[in-house]
């Protein structure tokens, strides 16, 4: 597999080198491959996890356990003071 970089990327692929961070740029793509699944591994956590929070939200609006918006833009405003 052959990839093309800008000139930028190029010019830090080959500081990570020089730097003795990595032996070879293929080290330096694997490895920047690794973080990218992980940022969308947690990326898609978070989003799972905030669905659920919605789901949970609006559980509690259908049983009745809403809270009035005024009443919750008050006690944001108390907490700032």
């Amino acid at each position: 597999m052959n990839i093309s970089l800008n000139p930028n990327l190029e010019k830090f692929v080959h500081q990570k080198i020089e730097e003795g961070y990595y032996n070879s740029a293929s080290e330096v793509v694997r490895d920047a491959l690794r973080l990218l699944i992980e940022k969308e591994i947690l990326f898609k956590q978070q989003v799972d996890k905030l669905n659920q929070d919605i789901a949970l939200g609006l559980t509690q609006l259908a049983e009745g356990k809403g809270i009035e918006g005024k009443n919750v833009f008050d006690e944001i405003k108390a907490l700032k003071k």
